[in-house]
């Protein structure tokens, strides 16, 4: 199996399992979207605390240039954390939400 297909394969699991988490408050779902054809892999959440609307993205991860870019994470322990549990080296992970000029001080690659 080449680099990209696992990552595909890693990228999908991880999100899965937290998908799978439950949601402590409203009447809240987690939505995956997994777009293989643009790398593009995302978890919603949409529902209603109350009368209030919820909807937004926890985590969302592409795959650019043959390495996992981190987009957004909401996650409390962050999903870099489950990536590398599942094999992803910390050198193929991109904290993308964070600046070029922070980047330079995590473990993670840079670009």
């Amino acid at each position: 199996m080449d680099t990209i297909e696992k990552y595909r394969r890693i990228i999908r699991r991880v999100i899965k399992e937290y998908a799978e988490i439950p949601f402590s408050y409203g009447d809240i779902q987690s939505q995956t979207v997994f777009d293989t054809d643009a790398d593009r892999y995302l978890l919603m959440m949409a529902g209603r605390e109350g009368v209030k609307r919820v909807h937004g993205c926890l985590v969302h991860i592409d795959i650019i240039g043959n390495k996992i870019w981190i987009q957004r994470d909401g996650t409390e322990d962050g999903v870099a954390t489950g990536l590398m549990k599942a094999g992803v080296p910390k050198d193929q992970i991109v904290i993308g939400f964070r600046s070029p000029e922070m980047r330079k001080h995590t473990e993670f690659a840079t670009k």
